[in-house]
């Protein structure tokens, strides 16, 4: 039976993800893409979308985009803690050859909280209105894709980001009485 990797070299192989990855921005075209969704990811897009819901489907549409607000107000509190609770490092103050492509929210990296908050208001959104999976799917997943590839984040960051997104979510929906999503 082999041994499972160790510590150290389950670190290396992820710095060199980071470094592969974070070369990507060298060209313009993926700079400015990764660059304008991670921005997007600050929070822009989810407000938008917050109020297209409301303009597009009344009272339905609000209660949506309230479920959305207390989801994300949840993902932030949770966040933010973890962040000073771990105090992990980003990948461009450990390994110089890495940069920081945008600049950075805070001064952690773990976990991702642009990625806790897309795939907790993916979920949460696409519970409500199925039929927006179709772009908020391939959102969620470029804004993860985004915070390795210009140099804020480590794979892991994402990983668990994406977890803790998913659980919460599933938490919220649970507590809203949607447990089953809806019929």
């Amino acid at each position: 039976m082999s041994q499972p990797p160790s510590p150290e070299r389950l670190a290396a192989v992820e710095q060199a993800w980071c470094l592969q990855a974070n070369g990507l921005c060298a060209r313009r075209l993926p700079f400015h893409y990764f660059a304008t969704v991670s921005r997007l990811g600050d929070g822009v897009f989810w407000y938008l979308l917050m109020a297209v819901l409301v303009a597009a489907d009344g009272i339905d549409g609000l209660r949506a985009s309230l479920h959305l607000a207390v989801t994300g107000l949840a993902a932030l509190l949770l966040y933010k803690r973890l962040k000073r609770w771990t105090r992990r490092p980003r990948p461009f103050a450990r390994d110089l050859r890495i940069r920081a492509w945008v600049a950075p929210l805070d001064e952690f990296s773990f976990p991702s909280g642009h990625t806790l908050h897309a795939v907790a208001f993916s979920v949460v959104a696409v519970a409500h209105y199925p039929v927006l999976a179709w772009l908020l799917v391939p959102f969620a997943a470029s804004v993860a894709i985004s915070r390795v590839v210009l140099g804020l984040h480590y794979p892991s960051d994402v990983l668990a980001a994406t977890g803790i997104g998913g659980l919460l979510a599933t938490g919220s929906l649970w507590l809203a009485g949607m447990g089953g999503w809806l019929p």
